[in-house]
């Protein structure tokens, strides 16, 4: 997803993907604010989801863009088509390259959560605003101070946690360091988008960013021998409804939400994806952290939060976690 202060910019000739009004519901509730209540709910199912469906993690990330091609086909084609045609060659490169990072994002976060707990999986690879900073950092780009603090605490949350986890089991740990490095690469996934959709529709981005994705993520199935099909029909229900809430409704509602709210308020509320899946998943799936490791989940989220708070002073770009 492109980052949220880039998605506050609009793309130059693009056609609006979803127009807005400002309006309010009935009640005088802001329509934003409702959207994005539905878009948090749907992130937060994301996890859960994949956990408790009977397919191999890679394969579930290859069905979840995958479908979600699918049905961004006919938009794509219908009002997009022109404006796919008429891609540079840098464009279509950088969408392509934010769509591999996208595909170590999944590649690497959906496969811990068969390792770690949704909730240790979930906070960790949310930590994309950090590793965001960092590169942006790299770039030229000076985090101020409470950017810095809010690292630090989240990082010191990250070594509680793992530490935490690898009490409990090696193959824990390796499930956080995997959706660690989920993080990064979703990081690198946000830098990238924010530049294309400079110029670029969401949907036309989505579309060629979840095509070299889904692409991809095929080609690592079949060298790794990952079961494709022959599943049960609960199966690709959820797999179904894993696209729906989390792929597509839940990242199109942030962007369509985030040129309102702004991205302080926008990301904030990203952050409660974290509670949210571990409650769904102790609801649900039984599944419930260890007592030690709730500290750590609380300061991992109060540094994001610190991050976050100081992006929304700062005028360098940011990013927000993409799952």
């Amino acid at each position: 997803m492109p980052t949220a202060r880039a998605a506050r910019t609009p793309a130059r000739n693009a056609t609006p993907d979803v127009p807005g009004d400002g309006g309010r519901l009935h009640g005088g509730v802001p329509v934003d604010i409702a959207l994005l209540t539905v878009a948090i709910a749907g992130v937060s199912l994301s996890a859960p989801l994949a956990a408790a469906t009977a397919a191999p993690a890679l394969a579930i990330a290859f069905w979840r863009n995958a479908m979600a091609v699918g049905a961004l086909t006919p938009l794509a084609l219908w009002r997009h088509r022109g404006e796919l045609r008429g891609m540079g060659r840098r464009t279509a490169l950088l969408s392509a390259g934010a769509g591999a990072l996208l595909a170590v994002h999944f590649g690497a976060w959906l496969p811990s959560l068969h390792m770690t707990s949704v909730a240790s999986s979930t906070a960790l690879v949310t930590t994309t605003p950090i590793w965001t900073a960092l590169l942006l950092r790299l770039r030229g780009h000076r985090p101020p101070t409470l950017a810095w603090l809010g690292m630090g605490l989240a990082i010191l949350g990250v070594v509680i946690l793992t530490g935490v986890d690898l009490s409990a089991s090696p193959r824990a740990l390796l499930g956080d360091a995997l959706a660690l490095l989920g993080g990064v690469a979703a990081a690198g996934y946000v830098l990238l988008g924010a530049e294309v959709r400079r110029s670029v529709s969401t949907t036309a981005y989505a579309y060629v960013c979840y095509t070299t994705t889904s692409v991809l993520l095929l080609l690592t199935c079949l060298v790794a021998g990952a079961q494709l099909g022959g599943y049960g029909g609960t199966t690709w229900l959820r797999l179904a409804v894993l696209t729906v809430t989390a792929q597509l409704l839940g990242h199109t509602l942030i962007n369509r939400v985030v040129k309102g709210l702004g991205p302080s308020v926008t990301s904030t509320a990203i952050l409660l994806e974290t509670p949210g899946a571990a409650l769904i998943a102790a609801l649900w799936l039984g599944q419930m952290p260890p007592v030690a490791a709730y500290p750590a989940l609380a300061v991992i989220l109060g540094g994001l939060a610190l991050v976050i708070m100081a992006d929304g002073k700062n005028p360098s770009p940011s990013g927000e976690p993409a799952r």
